[in-house]
């Protein structure tokens, strides 16, 4: 719990992304055999199937992205209004053209009328962002949505410290 406290920014007053690596999917994964019995090796193949697309393989960062409004009523009406959210989140390092996410690559999770409240983004740095980042510069992340237009706040040293490790 402690390492995905490392993990977690918030972005505005109902958005969070939960940035995955190695470690988060093993204890969820670890989780999800314990608490479902998963046992065979077909079903154990399945699930990593399904958890390993979600650690980041150096050149980027995954994130799940999470819209939260608690009263159901509210939620439905700010999901109508959030359709494309997904894509409009980007990571600028330093004064480099920021990153946009390539979002749910495994399945669609919007329709014409709503957005989901649950989204998976990877994004992909260049070699000048990374070696950026690594050197100290400043990380900005912000959602241009017209209808959600938050920047999330600097980034403590200590996150900036567990997503570096991504890129290793």
């Amino acid at each position: 719990m402690e390492h995905k406290k490392t993990r977690r920014v918030a972005l505005g007053p109902n958005a969070m992304l939960h940035f995955e690596d190695y470690m988060v999917m093993r204890y969820q994964l670890l989780e999800l055999i314990r608490v479902e019995k998963i046992t065979g090796e077909d079903n154990l193949n399945q699930e990593l199937d399904a958890y390993n697309p979600l650690i980041p393989d150096g050149s980027n960062l995954k994130v799940t992205f999470m819209l939260e409004y608690p009263d159901a009523e509210e939620r439905a009406q700010r999901l109508s209004q959030l359709i494309g959210i997904e894509e409009l989140i980007s990571i600028q390092i330093d004064d480099i053209d920021p990153a946009y996410p390539i979002a749910n690559e495994d399945l669609p999770r919007s329709t014409a009328k709503k957005t989901s409240a649950v989204h998976f983004l990877r994004f992909e740095f260049s070699d000048e962002m990374i070696a950026a980042a690594r050197g100290g510069a400043s990380w900005n992340i912000r959602c241009e949505h017209l209808n959600y237009q938050h920047s999330a706040p600097e980034l403590p040293e200590q996150i900036r410290r567990s997503l570096l490790r991504d890129f290793a």
